[in-house]
């Protein structure tokens, strides 16, 4: 059983599911859900669905959220090692899913963006097979210093180090150059088009062996198109699953989980790929960003 360490965002994701365009400076009734959210916690949460050893590390607030959260992961299966922030809430993000199933994300990072208040050593487990930090630990100054040595630690424990790139805006701001300082190498990077776009020039099957060479490996994530992974010497690509779309919130996070998943037990990047697209199919039928085993609480508005 392949075992995985998360490093990242742990959040309460409260999920509008739009009928209508927005109304900007009016009223929008819609579906309201509170579930579990946070990149790092929700690829965890998938991994543990995929039939992964998982341990999450993070920093929640102490308040009722956090300890909603962290129940949460328990009952995905993870084994979290979270600590608590007396003085920043835990981290919330609005989501906003239209019609068509694609969501905008309003986050307020909280206790997440306090995780170099943390020890690497004291929290990482001694035995891993990888090690996964969300890009959004990278982008906050109050984390990054943890998600830096988080991965020094892995790589000197023989561990694979992948990263998800996260999002395009905030890795527009913070710079390719500054990305690649911050991850080294050697590295498995994911990124969808948008993000793939920032780091690297051109189109998606151009830009996946430029990832490749600047960190060791690479996934582009297409949506629908598919994904493709290359080592910086091979290309393999492979489609999406042709599924309903409700909600593509956490869409990325469960195919990196079923990607990692894959590596880890062996198989070939063709394998690899069509686990990843398994996992992302399930769950863009469902609202949410986890698993089914973690069941989120509604509210009609």
């Amino acid at each position: 059983m392949p075992r995985v360490v998360c490093v990242g965002d742990l959040m309460v994701d409260v999920l509008a599911q739009l009928p209508a365009p927005l109304a900007v400076g009016s009223d929008t009734p819609a579906p309201v859900t509170f579930c579990g959210g946070g990149a790092a916690a929700n690829v965890a949460s998938w991994l543990a669905a995929a039939g992964s050893s998982v341990t999450f590390v993070g920093r929640v607030g102490a308040d009722a959220a956090g300890r909603e959260t962290v129940a949460r992961l328990r009952t995905a299966g993870v084994d979290p090692a979270v600590s608590v922030d007396a003085a920043l809430p835990t981290g919330c993000c609005i989501v906003l899913v239209d019609a068509d199933g694609e969501r905008t994300m309003v986050p307020s990072a909280g206790a997440n963006a306090n995780l170099a208040a943390m020890d690497v050593a004291a929290v990482l487990p001694p035995d891993a097979d990888a090690l996964y930090v969300s890009g959004y630990a990278l982008f906050q100054p109050g984390a990054r210093p943890f998600a830096i040595e988080a991965m020094s630690y892995a790589r000197g424990q023989g561990w694979l180090v992948a990263v998800d790139a996260a999002s395009a805006a905030p890795l527009e701001a913070a710079g390719r150059d500054a990305f690649s300082r911050w991850v080294g190498q050697p590295a498995l990077v994911f990124a969808n088009e948008d993000e793939a776009r920032v780091l690297a020039d051109g189109a998606a099957d151009a830009t996946v062996p430029q990832l490749a060479a600047q960190f060791s490996e690479a996934v582009v994530k297409r949506g629908a198109a598919g994904a493709i992974w290359s080592d910086g010497t091979t290309v393999v690509s492979a489609p999406a699953k042709a599924v309903p779309v409700l909600d593509t919130t956490g869409a990325g996070d469960a195919f990196a989980a079923g990607f990692l998943h894959a590596r880890l037990s062996g198989g070939t990047p063709a394998q690899w790929l069509a686990a990843g697209a398994e996992l992302a199919a399930v769950a863009v039928q469902r609202v949410g960003a986890r698993p089914t085993s973690d069941r989120p609480t509604s509210a009609e508005r």
